[in-house]
């Protein structure tokens, strides 16, 4: 890492050439996935500025996703972000599979509520009708990679609770019960914002830290819509890839 001191007076910039000497560090391979980083103090005292600098420079490495903040303990390079593909097929299981690495989730909550006039128009359902909300947590490789609610039609899918419980908590098996074969991906939205505090709990993040959300409607080829799904994503472990129909 270069030890040259950066003037006060270029205090507004230094932030951002201390955090790209880190990020080409890391792409160097100097600091290998899962290896802590040098702390604030450290990089303070290397480059001649403020420990609030350098942390700054810290915090950017993490919105960046190449690095992790762990309170108590430092910050950590992340591993390799794991390629999700969004198309018209998206499964979080199947995207996982199809890399060899171990996928599962967990349910962490069922509801039946009033549908929100949002989700009634996407599921083509009238407002005074009732949907299914579920909550899961989905995990790659052992990591939690992202938090996700679905809405379901109660009407059509009365009893997709038990059904879940019983398809291992999997959605794609749950509608098989229903002699859903297969279905497609209407219409993805992929945007980002700050995680909720529930969501860095879950993310394993830290609140504040920003998550990768995607909002979809899957369906059956004749245009039926079967559920929406909004997810948020750990930036840190995914990146998107949108392929072409």
């Amino acid at each position: 890492m270069p030890s040259q001191s950066i003037k006060k007076s270029e205090a507004t910039t230094a932030w951002r050439r201390i955090a790209d000497d880190l990020a080409s560090e890391i792409s160097h391979g100097n600091f290998a996935p899962g290896k802590g980083l040098p702390t604030a103090i450290e990089i303070a005292a290397r480059y001649g500025v403020h420990r609030h600098t350098a942390r700054h420079a810290l915090k950017h490495l993490q919105d960046q996703g190449l690095v992790s903040v762990e309170q108590g303990r430092g910050s950590f390079v992340t591993g390799r972000r794991f390629p999700y593909r969004i198309g018209r097929s998206v499964s979080f299981r199947q995207n996982f599979k199809a890399a060899g690495m171990a996928a599962s989730g967990r349910v962490l909550s069922v509801h039946c509520i009033t549908v929100p006039s949002s989700i009634a128009q996407s599921l083509n359902i009238a407002t005074s009708e009732t949907v299914w909300r579920v909550e899961s947590l989905n995990l790659g490789g052992g990591k939690p990679i992202s938090l996700s609610i679905h809405y379901v039609s109660t009407t059509r899918f009365p009893d997709f609770p038990t059904v879940l419980k019983d398809s291992n908590t999997s959605i794609s098996e749950t509608f098989r019960h229903y002699g859903i074969e297969a279905y497609q991906r209407f219409s993805t939205s992929l945007s980002a914002r700050i995680a909720t505090q529930e969501e860095a709990a879950r993310l394993d993040l830290s609140y504040g830290d920003p998550v990768l959300t995607s909002e979809g409607i899957d369906g059956l080829p004749d245009g039926t819509p079967l559920q929406v799904v909004e997810s948020a994503f750990t930036p840190a472990r995914v990146q998107f890839v949108v392929e072409p129909d």
